[in-house]
């Protein structure tokens, strides 16, 4: 970005003191740490108040920075400071300015219980055959994420692939209504954060939000496979186009062969092409049918989605292939679990070749409520002792599969940790795995099993 102190005082309605007007702001940061020379700071309220860093990020090369009106007389730093009501409110507000004022990108917002940042880089790297495209970086999905990601966006970006993320009623609503896109995707409809919503049929009504921005003209594409969205796209008056694997769908896949590294598939139309994604799992083939019908809206040929999706990069952490140090290959997936992606995933682990054993190293799935003893005992139907041979838990909400599986699984082969255990599971699991394993590694983000992937990757091992 490049615009003048003066013009995001206009924006913000805001003043800056004299002689700063013509200050050049080239990006935002909320984090003095990475804060770039020329970067806007914007002190949010963390875990500590971002103000308290108004003079680190002064010394780091910031131009200026925002400050809440009640915070003013407590500050005290070598920068211009552009007083407002709320730092983060006055982020949102500019954002919206700079996306649909200074660069007016086409927008494609992608939500989706599962599924969402995969699809995300699938539509980026089709998208990007033809156009100058800007995507979501990382898990940049929030009320912070989704301006910040439309800031980072340079004044030549013709499509910005923004990912949505929610855990609330009204999240998705607000987030549509910054970004505004022309395509708005939802990838499926699963448990995750069936703790705050109850039911999925409530989690379905927060993620149809994201249409609640669409453009008149904009195009909702949707996993046709799932009643819940069939039932509530009737209440939506734009275009339409669904995904799935059922043949009722505009678009569905056919002859699909799952590997352990990727995914084949044929699509019902374009029968001359051959699909093959660098991805396992027949989920991820309807992450890629989303994407294709992104990719047709925005006439993309279909050898060049083929093309795309055949060499497309996938964000970290999810479901990545790494070796660890012992030579046992590691299927890490440790930034997200709900029970469908996780069944989903045990599902493809337990048929991949192997000369040594399967093991599943599981965290706790968060954001359960009350059906999480429910829904962790559940994946104890996905899980065989003669598929997969040894079983790590790790967690509170855990035991219940661990309870689940004591019947299923001989006590030497089932192993739980409690929350806080993480060391003693490290020590035993290094211990335990042996060069031609396979191991599986699923949990959600709060639980930190990157922790674990780092010391089975570390080289004083044994």
């Amino acid at each position: 970005m490049k615009m003048t102190l003066a013009e995001i005082a206009g924006v913000l309605k805001t003043n800056v003191p004299a002689g700063s007007d013509s200050y050049a702001v080239t990006g935002v940061s909320f984090d003095s740490r990475s804060l770039k020379p020329g970067d806007l700071f914007i002190p949010l309220q963390g875990a500590r108040d971002g103000h308290d860093f108004i003079e680190v990020a002064a010394k780091n090369g910031a131009v200026a920075s925002l400050c809440a009106s009640d915070k003013f007389d407590e500050v005290h730093a070598d920068i211009p400071l552009m007083v407002v009501d709320d730092p983060l409110t006055a982020l949102q507000d500019l954002a919206r300015y700079y996306l649909l004022l200074k660069v007016n990108p086409k927008v494609v917002a992608i939500t989706g219980s599962n599924g969402k940042t995969t699809t995300k880089d699938m539509v980026a790297s089709i998208l990007a055959k033809q156009y100058h495209v800007v995507k979501t970086h990382d898990n940049f999905n929030n009320e912070i994420g989704v301006p910040m990601t439309i800031l980072s966006m340079e004044t030549n970006t013709e499509v910005l692939v923004v990912e949505m993320g929610m855990d609330r009623p009204g999240q998705l609503k607000f987030l549509s209504g910054i970004a505004e896109p022309d395509v708005a995707v939802i990838t499926m409809i699963g448990e995750a954060h069936i703790e705050f919503f109850k039911t999925r049929d409530k989690i379905a009504d927060a993620k149809m939000e994201i249409t609640d921005g669409l453009k008149e003209d904009g195009l909702f594409i949707y996993n046709g496979d799932e009643p819940l969205l069939r039932d509530r796209a009737k209440n939506v008056d734009q275009a339409q186009k669904t995904f799935g694997l059922g043949p009722e769908n505009d678009l569905y896949a056919k002859h699909i062969v799952t590997h352990q590294t990727n995914t084949e598939f044929d699509l019902s139309r374009w029968p001359d092409l051959h699909f093959d994604i660098p991805v396992m799992g027949e989920y991820n083939v309807t992450n890629a049918l989303a994407a294709i019908l992104v990719g047709r809206r925005f006439h993309i040929k279909p050898e060049d989605i083929q093309d795309a999706l055949q060499h497309f990069a996938l964000t970290n952490n999810r479901t990545q292939w790494i070796q660890g140090d012992s030579g046992e290959e590691i299927l890490s997936d440790v930034y997200n679990s709900n029970p469908t992606a996780l069944a989903a995933v045990l599902d493809d682990f337990s048929t991949f070749p192997t000369k040594g054993r399967r093991i599943a190293v599981l965290g706790d799935m968060l954001e359960l409520g009350d059906a999480s003893a429910k829904l962790h005992a559940g994946i104890a139907s996905a899980l065989d002792p003669a598929q997969v041979e040894e079983i790590y838990l790790y967690g509170d909400e855990i035991k219940a599969l661990a309870d689940a599986l004591a019947d299923k699984y001989p006590a030497d082969k089932l192993h739980y940790f409690p929350f806080g255990a993480q060391q003693e599971l490290t020590v035993k699991l290094r211990d335990d795995v042996r060069s031609d394993d396979l191991v599986l590694m699923k949990g959600s983000h709060g639980m930190h099993l990157e922790n674990v992937l780092a010391a089975l990757q570390e080289a004083d091992r044994g």
